[in-house]
C-alpha cells in the first residue's frame, strides 16, 4: 500500500485539461468564380481587384511565406529518429581476453504521445497563416479600387478644376485691362488677382492629386508607375443599410475573424501539450553487451522524469494565459467591427443626405448659369455675371462629385469591413 501513495500523490497534484471554445464555428466560405477581363476596355472594380490580388508584390511575398507553415505541418507529421549508441573498452590489465562491447537502442516514447497535440497545433497554426493571407489580399484589392474610385473622381475634379481656373484669368485680364483704363479701382483688381491665385492652386492641387492616386494604383497592382490604365466610371445604387445584419454577415465573411479562430484553436493545442508535458518524459533503450570474460547480457531500461516540483506549471500557466489573451483579443475585434461597420453606415447616411440635397439645387443652378449667358450674349449683363453664374453651377457639380466620391470610397470600406461584397449582403 505504501509504495502507491507516492504515484497517488503525484497525479493528484497535476493539471488537467480544460477546453475553453470561443463559442462561434467558423464558416465554410464559397470559392470566388474565376474571372475575365479585357485590359484593352475600362477596368470596371472587379477586374482591379483580381489585378491587385495577383500582382501585387507583397502579396506574392506572403503566399512564398505561406510555404512554411504548410512545412511545419509536414514537420509535426514526422516520427523522431532512434537514437544508436556504440562503446568499446578494451582491458589493459587482468586475465580477460576480450574487448567490452556496447551498444544501445533508443526511442523518444515522449515524442510520440504529443504528436497528436503537435500535429493540430501545426494544422491550425497553417489555417491561420492562410486566413490572415486572404484578408490582406482582400485588404490590398479593396485599397486598389478605392484609388480606382479616387481617379475616376479626380479625372472630373481636374476638369472642373481647369474651367473655373480658366475663368478667373479671363475674369482677372477683363479687370486689369479696364482698371488701366481707369474704368475700376484697384481694390477689384486685387479680388479678381486673389481669386485667380486660389484657382490656380486649385487646379494644380487637383492634378497633384491624381498623379498621386494613379501611381498609388500602379503600386498596389505590382505594374510600371508609367502605366496608363483606363477606368470605368462607378454606378452606385443606393440602398438600405443595416448595422446589425453587416455585422452578422461580417462575423461570417472576414477572414480575420477566422484566422483569429484558428489560432486560438492553435493555441488551444499549445495548452493541452503543455498540460501532457506536465508527466514524465518517457525514454525507452535496448541495450546489448557483451563484457570482457565472454558474457552477453541484452536488456531495456526505461528513464523518465518524476514530476516534484516543476511539473511544467510554469509552462502551462504561460499557455493558459496566452489562451485568454487571445480569447480577449478575439472579442475586442468583435467589439471593434460592431462600432466600424455603424459609423461606416452613418457616414454613407449623411453623404447621401448631402448628396441629395446637391441634387435638388442642381436644375435651378443650370437654369439660372444658362440664362445669364444668354443675358450677356444678348448685352442685357456682363460677361462676369454670366461666368460667375457658371462658377457657382461648377462649385455645385464639385460638391457633388465630393458626395458621390464619398458614397463610393466608403460602400467600398463598408465591404471590406463586413468582409464580402454587398451584393452578398442580406
Amino acid at each position: 500500500m505504501k509504495r502507491l501513495m507516492l504515484p497517488l500523490l503525484l497525479l493528484s497534484a497535476c493539471a488537467s485539461y480544460t477546453p475553453d471554445p470561443l463559442g462561434t464555428a467558423p464558416a465554410a466560405r464559397a470559392d470566388l468564380a474565376p474571372v475575365t477581363f479585357d485590359l484593352a476596355q475600362p477596368l470596371d472594380s472587379t477586374a482591379i481587384a483580381t489585378l491587385a490580388v495577383l500582382g501585387n508584390p507583397d502579396l506574392r511575398a506572403a503566399r512564398a511565406r505561406a510555404g512554411v507553415a504548410d512545412a511545419q505541418v509536414f514537420a509535426a507529421r514526422l516520427l523522431p529518429d532512434p537514437t544508436l549508441t556504440l562503446g568499446v573498452s578494451q582491458v589493459l590489465a587482468g586475465p580477460d581476453p576480450l574487448l567490452d562491447l556496447t551498444s544501445a537502442l533508443g526511442f523518444d516514447l515522449n515524442t510520440l504521445r504529443t504528436r497528436g497535440v503537435r500535429l493540430a497545433q501545426a494544422r491550425a497554426a497553417a489555417q491561420q497563416v492562410r486566413l490572415d493571407l486572404a484578408w490582406a489580399e482582400w485588404q490590398t484589392a479593396g485599397q486598389a479600387r478605392l484609388q480606382a474610385v479616387r481617379i475616376v473622381a479626380l479625372e472630373r475634379s481636374v476638369l472642373l478644376a481647369a474651367a473655373s481656373r480658366d475663368t478667373a484669368r479671363s475674369l482677372l485680364d477683363r479687370v486689369t485691362r479696364a482698371a488701366g483704363r481707369g474704368d475700376l479701382a484697384a481694390d477689384q483688381v486685387q479680388a479678381a488677382r486673389l481669386a485667380a491665385a486660389d484657382a490656380e492652386v486649385k487646379a494644380r492641387a487637383s492634378e497633384k492629386d491624381l498623379a498621386t492616386a494613379r501611381f498609388e494604383l500602379t503600386r498596389l497592382l505590382g505594374l510600371p508607375p508609367s502605366t496608363i490604365l483606363r477606368l470605368a466610371p462607378v454606378i452606385n445604387h443606393d440602398r438600405p443599410l443595416d448595422p446589425t445584419r453587416l455585422f452578422d454577415t461580417a462575423r461570417t465573411s472576414r477572414t480575420d475573424l477566422r484566422a483569429l479562430e484558428a489560432g486560438y484553436t492553435a493555441q488551444e493545442a499549445a495548452t493541452r501539450k503543455a498540460v501532457l508535458d506536465q508527466f514524465p518524459t518517457l525514454g525507452l533503450s535496448i541495450a546489448s553487451n557483451r563484457d570482457t570474460a565472454g558474457n552477453v547480457i541484452v536488456g531495456p531500461s526505461v528513464d523518465f522524469t518524476l514530476p516534484l516540483w516543476n511539473r511544467n506549471r510554469g509552462g502551462i500557466a504561460i499557455e493558459r494565459a496566452t489562451r485568454a489573451a487571445l480569447k480577449a483579443e478575439y472579442d475586442a475585434r468583435l467589439f471593434q467591427t460592431r462600432a466600424q461597420i455603424a459609423a461606416a453606415v452613418v457616414g454613407i447616411t449623411i453623404a447621401r443626405r448631402q448628396r441629395d440635397a446637391v441634387l435638388r439645387d442642381m436644375p435651378a443652378a443650370h437654369r439660372y448659369a444658362e440664362a445669364t449667358r444668354r443675358a450677356a450674349t444678348r448685352g442685357d449683363l456682363s460677361i462676369a455675371t454670366a461666368e460667375a453664374a457658371e462658377q457657382a453651377e461648377r462649385d455645385k457639380q464639385a460638391l457633388l462629385l465630393q458626395s458621390e466620391q464619398d458614397i463610393a470610397e466608403q460602400m467600398i470600406a463598408l465591404e471590406l469591413l463586413t468582409g464580402t461584397l454587398r451584393e452578398a449582403w442580406t
